[in-house]
């Protein structure tokens, strides 16, 4: 099923939205939000929003400003702005009743709306969320790593580096290996997709002005962590056990930190979860979805 794509005015930014409807809408709206990077909400949720539409739930997703078919926006790209923007997004669409779901930045973004807006959704889930570590490794090498990384974002070295894997078909697809460790849904139209966004999109430059917002010499900047017994939405994590780019035990800790929560750990799965194994993350969303229309 292809979405329909209809073109969003927000207060200084365009968004273009994907929108998967069902036949006979039975469900809560759900708004899917993307990762950072080469990412956009084809390439995340395409594989899953048709299933989600198909038993009910209006879809939605929306290409980030700066990300996928939306142009940069006029405001700098900062993780408070970014929250502000999803809270315009669900004014300009009337959403009520609804759940919210992201991936990595996204989750990130997920749970700072509901923090924004308590009371708001409906439902939440994160996937591979950011936000949720102080630094961007764990371990004894933690803050050696996240300190190369500022480095590389300031010098701008990391943007180099990134433009040149971008171009490179071999490197991609090794790259991918980490983010989708099943090599039956690493195919090579998802590893085309993404060569094609890297290239004509302008995601990668805003992801990179994203992270030196983000990235600090010893720590991120934002970690929502203390914030999370204050979230009283029914949230759902969903984290592959090979994931490498967030610990496992960062989202056990969430997970316990919240106060109406549930863990659903993927064997075998990495960062891009849903990529993946897009058949338990669709089974655990529907799951959860229909469970707050039960209660």
């Amino acid at each position: 099923m292809t979405p329909t794509r209809t073109r969003i005015s927000l207060p200084g930014a365009e968004v273009s939205l994907c929108e998967w409807t069902p036949t006979h809408e039975s469900g809560s709206p759900l708004l899917l939000l993307h990762g950072g990077g080469a990412d956009s909400a084809e390439l995340s949720w395409g594989g899953i929003g048709p299933q989600l539409a198909a038993a009910g739930h209006r879809v939605l997703a929306p290409d980030h400003p700066g990300f996928g078919r939306s142009p940069r926006p006029e405001w700098r790209l900062t993780q408070e702005r970014l929250v502000q923007y999803v809270g315009e997004l669900v004014d300009a669409l009337r959403l009520s009743d609804y759940a919210v779901a992201g991936l990595s930045l996204g989750g990130g973004l997920t749970v700072g709306h509901l923090l924004d807006r308590p009371g708001q959704a409906r439902a939440a889930a994160l996937l591979g969320c950011y936000g949720l570590m102080p630094r961007l490794a764990d371990g004894p090498l933690g803050a050696l790593t996240h300190f190369s990384t500022f480095l590389l974002l300031r010098s701008g070295l990391l943007s180099a580096m990134t433009r040149s894997y971008a171009r490179n078909a071999t490197a991609m697809e090794k790259g991918l290996a980490d983010l989708v460790r099943d090599p039956e849904a690493r195919t090579p139209g998802l590893v085309d997709a993404v060569l094609a966004e890297a290239a004509t999109g302008t995601g990668l430059a805003t992801f990179g002005e994203w992270q030196r917002d983000q990235v600090r010499w010893n720590r991120l900047r934002t970690v929502y962590t203390d914030r999370l017994p204050s979230v009283h939405t029914p949230t759902l994590l969903v984290h592959g056990d090979r994931d490498s780019g967030v610990p496992l035990d960062r989202i056990r800790t969430a997970a316990r930190l919240l106060p109406d929560a549930r863990l659903v750990v993927v064997p075998g799965a990495g960062h891009w979860v849903q990529r993946d194994r897009p058949d338990v993350v669709t089974a655990a969303l529907l799951e959860h979805l229909d469970g707050r229309a039960d209660a």
